[in-house]
């Protein structure tokens, strides 16, 4: 227990540091106000909150690469959080002459972990000291070609990084070594603490004085360091311990990837379309650097940064956060930020080397979402400065007169059905199925031959479907994605119109990019729609024994999972089960699932030319599809079977490129 004057000094420290650290949190949430948006109302954090908890006390995004440093990054965090009740525990000890929780199970069980996470705390810091410090992973530097705010650049990230790891492993070691102390004193073991009682015995042959020096020592240590380091929380990388599960909170669905927020251009009060300046994000977006906790796996996975190009997601985040914390005065006390956010953390390279695949943001282990500071800041390129590839013109062009962004004529829309029997809305009003064809399979001849696939498949199978002809128009997410918002504003309500008056039951798309745009963003206006996949649907037949198939050809079949399927809709299962349904078991890529890696054409990337970089994100992805073994490389995407079978032109010999359903036609028996 403490001295009088010792608990009398420990008081007026704790005042100062809780006194200047409420002055930093509170400038933290005067600059997340900052953005705009409401936040979530009472009920909405009630209802996420257990979940949010869950998913932050589990660390349930970190478990995806990395599996080394996941085990022991799990190993500080759970240490650490167990450590807000130590901390407790210890303070009362200082200032009440108790032992903590008592000498019950109850008391053995806290102990007994209390050691435990010390311990744990303690390797798991020296192993990331030592991963950054001496070992110097290159998984946690950046290339030359990214842009990077001065202080980063001048070791910014390296100082923090030390000084939270300095902290976290002092802070456990000296109240490890108090517990040593404390056992020594008493002159035995505890079987509770077996790390604990098996360093006491180093100290033994101490006199009492000075093992009461070094227990009284320790406390102060263990818990000065707190306190010192209070004020200077928020302005650390360590922050990311509280605000990851305030990132949590904000998302309504954890399991999907968040989605654009429309534009009101009804609303004659908004003056800028987009986003120019921090503070003209949304307030979740602002708290995002907040949660960034530097690790680099958004780069790791983006395939802009995998394949040469200049953005790095997690430099986005950093370069937020830096500047953040320069400007925290000024941004707290409502003043503008002086830098657009192409000034200092984003080139407008990087701006348009998205391809919008949502790797990111599903890989993020604190719920950063990226991608959507890079849309919002195309929107106001786009919007406001008009300033964009110039290759995307053709395909506003096509989209504004035609309905396509191949700007071919819309009464061509149907020319890929001739002689299939393929029934219009108009010819079967009262269909089971509103199929969705899509741009791509109605005006690209290579992506024509997979609608031709799938109206054979539907025939054979007897299914009552319809489609909507000349009257379906290209859905707008390349106009969405690219940061024509207004354009996309125009279709998706143009289409709306057109599928409420025809309320379909529901609607099989073949292209992701139309089912996430149909099934989910049209929900934002008004247009609410069951959606699925051309190879949901086709489970669904087999299920009911309505289509059976066999793919012929013994053949060794990889599938490239689209992001826009996977990541973005969580269909993973369905296309296996329907190249399992026909005899083909599937060879995995290594990056598969939810995992899989972008074929380069979403983000409008379709339409223009890509940006500089080592190499193709198609080449990329087709050469891992090519390391497998395969000779037959399926997709379930229009864009990325034009990407995929661009790339398996360049290569000698190269795989056959096949959307599934054209598979399955080959084993029907027609």
């Amino acid at each position: 227990m403490l001295t009088w004057p010792e608990k009398i000094l420990f008081l007026f420290v704790a005042a100062a540091a809780l006194y200047y650290g409420y002055q930093g949190f509170l400038r933290v949430y005067l600059v997340i106000r900052r953005g705009h948006g409401e936040f979530p109302s009472q009920n909405e954090v009630l209802a996420r909150l257990g979940r949010a908890a869950v998913t932050w006390l589990t660390l349930k995004p970190i478990w995806k690469i990395r599996k080394m440093a996941d085990v022991f990054h799990a190993m500080i965090a759970w240490g650490f959080v167990f450590y807000f009740l130590v901390n407790f525990g210890d303070l009362l000890q200082g200032y009440f002459p108790i032992q903590f929780l008592g000498e019950g199970f109850i008391g053995d069980a806290y102990r007994f972990l209390a050691d435990i996470f010390s311990v744990s705390v303690i390797v798991g810091m020296i192993y990331f000291l030592v991963r950054r410090f001496v070992l110097r992973s290159p998984e946690l530097a950046y290339r030359e070609n990214i842009k990077l705010m001065e202080k980063v650049k001048q070791g910014g990230i390296q100082r923090d990084s030390l000084i939270v790891g300095l902290f976290i492993l002092f802070h456990v070691g000296f109240r490890f070594l108090g517990e040593t102390f404390t056992l020594a004193l008493e002159g035995h073991a505890d079987p509770a603490q077996p790390f604990a009682s098996a360093v006491s015995n180093l100290w033994m042959g101490m006199g009492e004085t000075g093992l009461l020096v070094g227990q009284h020592l320790s406390w102060w240590l263990a818990l000065g360091l707190i306190l010192a380091f209070i004020p200077y929380f928020p302005y650390t990388k360590h922050f990311h311990l509280i605000m990851s599960g305030f990132n949590f909170l904000t998302r309504p669905d954890l399991e999907t990837i968040d989605l654009l927020e429309p534009i009101d251009f009804e609303d004659e009060s908004i003056e800028e379309f987009g986003v120019s300046r921090l503070e003209d994000l949304h307030w979740t977006q602002i708290l995002d650097p907040f949660a960034c906790i530097m690790c680099n796996r958004c780069q790791d996975v983006c395939p802009a940064y995998v394949t040469g190009k200049e953005l790095s997601p997690s430099a986005l985040e950093v370069n937020k956060r830096y500047f953040i914390n320069q400007h925290m005065a000024s941004l707290a006390n409502g003043e503008p930020s002086e830098q657009p956010l192409l000034d200092f953390a984003i080139t407008e390279s990087a701006v348009w080397a998205c391809t919008s695949c949502g790797a990111c943001v599903d890989i993020c282990p604190v719920g950063n979402e990226p991608m959507l500071d890079i849309l919002e800041i195309r929107r106001h390129q786009v919007l406001m400065e008009n300033s964009f590839p110039h290759e995307l013109q053709t395909a506003f062009r096509g989209m504004e007169r035609n309905g396509n962004p191949w700007n071919l004529s819309a009464g061509d829309r149907m020319a890929w059905a001739e002689g299939l029997n393929v029934p219009t809305v108009d010819e079967n009003p009262d269909a089971e199925i509103l199929w969705w064809v899509g741009c791509a399979p109605s005006y690209d001849p290579r992506a024509r031959q997979t609608a031709q696939a799938f109206a054979k498949v539907l025939n054979h199978a007897g299914v009552n479907y319809a489609v909507l002809g000349e009257r379906e128009m290209c859905t707008g997410d390349s106009a969405r994605r690219s940061g024509n918002e207004y354009l996309f504003f125009e279709l998706a309500n143009m289409n709306i119109e057109t599928l409420n008056e025809v309320k379909p039951k529901r609607i099989v798309a073949t292209c992701p990019h139309c089912l996430q745009t149909l099934g989910r963003e049209y929900a934002q206006f008004g247009g609410h729609y069951e959606v699925i996949h051309h190879t949901q649907l086709i489970s669904e037949l087999v299920a009911q024994k309505k289509l059976r198939y066999n793919i012929p050809g013994n053949r060794k079949v990889t599938f490239h999972d689209p992001c826009y399927l996977s990541r973005h809709n969580n269909i993973v299962d369905a296309p296996r089960i329907a190249l399992m349904e026909g005899g083909i078991q599937p060879v995995e890529m290594p990056r598969h699932g939810k995992l899989s890696f972008c074929c380069g054409a979403g983000g409008a990337q379709m339409w223009k030319e890509e940006e500089p970089g080592d190499q193709a994100v198609n080449l990329t992805r087709y050469q891992e599809a090519e390391s497998t073994g395969a000779d037959t490389l399926a997709v379930g995407c229009p864009f990325c079977l034009t990407m995929m079978t661009d790339a398996a032109k360049s290569a000698e010999d190269g795989m056959e490129v096949k959307d599934i359903v054209e598979l399955i036609v080959e084993g029907l028996n027609l």
